[in-house]
């Protein structure tokens, strides 16, 4: 069990962060509101395009291929 568990914290520290783009107009240049967000203040994005300001985002997964 503790293998499996740092096989997936080995995963987590090496994968490239996923894309986030903008809930309402899908923008990808949503970005958080503050470099203290996550760290300090709960996370707020904030999308130029459409003015969007919220906790959400939504971000693009690659899909799993069949093993």
């Amino acid at each position: 069990m503790l293998q499996n568990l740092r096989e997936v914290l080995g995963k987590l520290r090496r994968s490239q962060p996923t894309p986030k783009f903008c809930p309402k107009c899908e923008s990808p240049e949503i970005h958080l509101s503050s470099r203290f967000d996550i760290w300090l203040f709960p996370e707020q994005y904030v999308c130029p395009k459409c003015g969007y300001r919220g906790p959400i985002a939504m971000e693009l997964e690659k899909e799993k291929e069949d093993a």
